[in-house]
């Protein structure tokens, strides 16, 4: 299906960037890619966004294997007649995918986008954080403007 094709153009995307990261980059090394706003940092995170959990990745596989069974299901369940909502959970899939193959093989995750937003020092992310972000805000706006729209049309 096409919304398995976009978590794999996730996946592959976060994965190549990372490796591009880990090969070519020193850990806290920074490349200033427009000033005071964004930079390619090389950094690693043991835990969840923001750093919370350090260390506790047993919780992370679980709630992780969960999350991706979870979404498979919504894919195959949900999305036949409603793309917005597929796209959405093919680029969630993409991005838990990308950050558990650090998991398994690094024991962290290795992030590198690091921004400043109106002189605040956004936690630092990777591509697979962006693409799980953009999908759950992609489904929150379908959950609030078509859903309802979609259920009178069926009634």
């Amino acid at each position: 299906m096409y919304y398995y094709l976009i978590a794999a153009i996730i996946i592959a995307i976060d994965q190549v960037t990372k490796w591009y990261i880990v090969k070519n980059l020193e850990l806290g090394e920074n490349i200033t890619i427009i000033e005071n706003f964004l930079y390619i940092t090389s950094h690693r995170n043991k835990g969840a966004a923001w750093g919370i959990l350090q260390g506790q990745m047993w919780f992370f596989y679980i709630v992780t294997a969960v999350v991706i069974v979870g979404i498979i299901y919504y894919i195959q369940k949900y999305t036949k007649e409603n793309k917005v909502m597929g796209v959405a959970l093919g680029l969630m899939l993409g991005g838990a995918i990308g950050n558990f193959i650090d998991r398994i093989f690094l024991k962290e995750v290795v992030d590198f986008i690091n921004t400043y937003i109106f002189s605040y020092d956004f936690p630092i992310f990777n591509v697979a954080d962006s693409a799980l972000c953009v999908g759950v805000i992609l489904l929150f706006i379908h959950m609030l403007f078509f859903e309802g729209k979609q259920e009178k049309e069926q009634a």
